[in-house]
């Protein structure tokens, strides 16, 4: 993340919402002190409310590929566990592979959404410094993946749909996890998805780093949170091979074609999930909402396929990508 970022008076800054939360402190400071003229204190906020909310669009209207990276990589954005919360009802989490361990970065369980019993996997970043070392930031080891095949397995017994959230910047690339078999892990994953035999719907939520994605990522439908990323590589891993300096992630960013609106024109998903004005950030609640009706429409329309069609469609939807004519 750019080092122009900062925290001040303990709120994450973005280098670009600078003016934004300047205006936001001069809102809060005159509802902190009113003064004498009620009349005037009020005409005083609205204004400030009104030109708040027209720089707010204004912003959010042109943000650079990179501004998307940072946005969608913000510390109080909702995360996986968080939308969960907000929108699986009666969650009930699943532990383990059965084979090495229970990797935190993934989460599995079944509960509701609308009306569907569903299994919901998500990526965990972790929010406190303790939790994200714990998660490996949102990086799963294979036994992660493991898991949640396991639990897609399970879903497939019962005939209930699989529901995942993905947001990592990538599998966990270390020594370990390439010595129980991340890469393998991964590609049977990718494997099984293609041929379950239940409807499965994924969303990129906040970060869609390579085939850490794609490990829960092969879907009858995909889409992505408004400002959210998807691509085969981070920024950083970018501009570390083409540049050999990650000072150039923001020029990679750029050319990776990374947020929803690209990956929609690309056809690698299939809908832009509308966030709150400003971003999830400011209304996880409205965001869980959006993102609760997207996937109760689809998995109603999903559930009309016979089994073997859907399985068909699923496997040509993914192996059509990257066709071109010359």
């Amino acid at each position: 993340m750019s080092s122009a970022n900062s925290v001040a008076n303990g709120v994450f800054q973005l280098e670009f919402e600078k003016p934004l939360l300047q205006l936001e402190q001069q809102i809060a400071e005159l509802e902190a002190n009113p003064g004498d003229s009620t009349k005037a204190y009020a005409d005083e906020v609205r204004k400030l409310r009104q030109s708040h909310t027209a720089l707010l669009k204004k912003t959010y209207s042109k943000l650079s590929a990179w501004q998307t990276v940072q946005v969608a990589r913000h510390p109080v954005r909702p995360q996986g566990p968080d939308y969960l919360k907000l929108l699986v009802k009666d969650f009930t989490e699943l532990h383990g592979d059965r084979a090495y361990g229970d990797d935190p970065a993934i989460v599995a369980g079944l509960g509701r959404i609308g009306p569907y019993k569903c299994m919901v996997i998500a990526t965990n970043k972790g929010k406190e410094t303790r939790d994200k070392i714990r998660c490996h930031f949102g990086c799963a080891h294979p036994e992660g993946y493991r898991k949640a095949l396991l639990k897609m397995k399970l879903a497939e017994k019962f005939n209930m749909p699989v529901v995942t959230l993905v947001d990592t910047p990538g599998a966990y690339p270390g020594i370990g996890a390439e010595e129980r078999g991340q890469a393998e892990a991964i590609a049977r994953n990718l494997r099984e998805m293609a041929g379950l035999r239940v409807p499965i719907v994924s969303v990129i939520v906040g970060e869609g780093g390579s085939g850490g994605a794609l490990g829960i990522g092969v879907a009858d439908r995909v889409a992505m949170m408004q400002y959210a990323w998807y691509s085969v590589i981070s920024p950083e891993g970018c501009a570390a091979i083409l540049w050999k300096t990650g000072e150039q992630a923001a020029a990679a960013a750029e050319q990776l074609h990374l947020t929803a609106a690209e990956n929609l024109k690309l056809g690698t998903i299939d809908e832009i999930i509308r966030e709150p004005l400003g971003s999830a950030y400011r209304d996880p609640q409205a965001a869980a909402e959006s993102l609760e009706e997207w996937i109760v429409r689809n998995l109603r329309e999903l559930r009309r396929y016979k089994t073997d069609n859907l399985i068909a469609r699923r496997y040509e939807k993914f192996r059509k990508m990257g066709e071109f004519s010359q």
